[in-house]
């Protein structure tokens, strides 16, 4: 590759890097937003019906994983959630800058976002703001950022098991450990 070459992927890559972080504010702001919103206008009062029997705004405060497991394992969740953010980061970084990864990075990008919004209440709160309740089957409150999870997983593994090929990952393989 020429230096002309490499410079000018090196400014997509910026480029890439630039447009994923502005994606992920804007998700966490918009998560954060909600929350808020949710704080203000629904603790302490009565649910807010937006369908009859079906959905509902229901102000709740997690302080346990998804669907209210694992309660009151603050240090736990922080340490997978580092953990994660970072393995995140490492896959945006590692993977190759192709348009035929595009849909990948998004996905990393949500996923990581869901991860951040969840962790900033954590960090303040020392629990999860929960708002939005289907009642219609019962479903565990949730928020902004647990759907930015539960859809980026389920993306990613159609993705992984329809789109993407093994070697299509080989970027992931860390130098100098072969696989047999």
């Amino acid at each position: 590759m020429t230096d002309t070459e490499s410079l000018k992927q090196e400014q997509y890559n910026r480029s890439i890097y630039l447009k994923l972080a502005v994606l992920a504010l804007i998700l966490i702001i918009f998560d954060q937003l909600m929350k808020y919103a949710a704080v203000i206008k629904l603790k302490g009062n009565q649910p807010f019906v937006l369908i009859e029997n079906v959905l509902e705004l229901h102000y709740l405060e997690n302080q346990g994983a998804a669907f209210g497991m694992l309660q009151n394992r603050q240090i736990f969740f922080s340490i997978i959630t580092l953990i994660f953010i970072a393995a995140s980061v490492y896959v945006i970084i590692k993977i190759p800058k192709r348009r035929y990864y595009l849909p990948f990075m998004i996905t990393v990008c949500v996923l990581f976002s869901g991860a951040i919004g969840n962790f900033i209440d954590r960090l303040t709160k020392k629990y999860v703001v929960d708002f939005i309740y289907f009642s219609i089957i019962d479903f565990p409150v949730f928020n902004v950022a647990d759907i930015y999870v539960t859809l980026s997983v389920i993306a990613l593994a159609l993705m992984i098991i329809f789109k993407y090929k093994d070697n299509d990952f080989d970027f992931m393989k860390i130098s100098g450990i072969s696989r047999k």
